[in-house]
C-alpha cells in the first residue's frame, strides 16, 4: 500500500513557477504510474498528467500542455510537477496519485495524497 505526501504549493502570480514534490512509501515505487490531478472551487476533480513507472511515458491534459513537466526520481520515491507560466485558472488544489500498473492514459487511480494548494493570483 502506498503512502503519498505533497508539498510545494502556495501562492504565486500569474506567470510565475512553482514545482509540486510527492512523495511516497513502499518499495515499488517504480511499479505505479503517478499522477497528478487538481480541484478548483465548485467544480469537479480533473486529470492533470501522468507519467509511466520507468519516466519513459507521459500524458497530459490539454490545458497545461507546453507549461507544466511531470517528472519522476524512482531513486527517491518522488514524483514532481513542474509548472511554469501559471494562470489564475490553474488555482485549485493539487493531488498526487498512484495506480499499480496500467498504463498514463488509466483513469482510475489506488491511493491519493491529501493535496497542497495552489493559488496564482493575476
Amino acid at each position: 500500500q502506498a503512502q503519498l505526501a505533497e508539498s510545494g504549493g502556495g501562492l504565486v502570480q500569474a506567470g510565475g513557477s512553482l514545482r509540486l514534490s510527492c512523495a511516497a512509501s513502499g518499495r515499488t515505487f517504480d511499479s505505479y504510474v503517478m499522477g497528478w490531478f487538481r480541484q478548483a472551487p465548485v467544480k469537479e476533480r480533473e486529470f492533470v498528467a501522468a507519467i509511466s513507472g520507468s519516466g519513459r511515458s507521459t500524458y497530459y491534459v490539454d490545458s497545461v500542455k507546453g507549461r507544466f513537466t511531470i517528472s519522476r526520481d524512482n531513486a527517491k520515491n518522488t514524483v514532481y510537477l513542474q509548472m511554469n507560466s501559471l494562470k489564475p485558472e490553474d488555482t485549485a488544489v493539487y493531488y498526487c496519485a498512484a495506480r499499480w500498473g496500467g498504463t498514463v492514459y488509466s483513469q482510475n487511480y489506488d491511493y491519493w495524497g491529501q493535496g497542497t494548494q495552489v493559488t496564482v493570483s493575476s
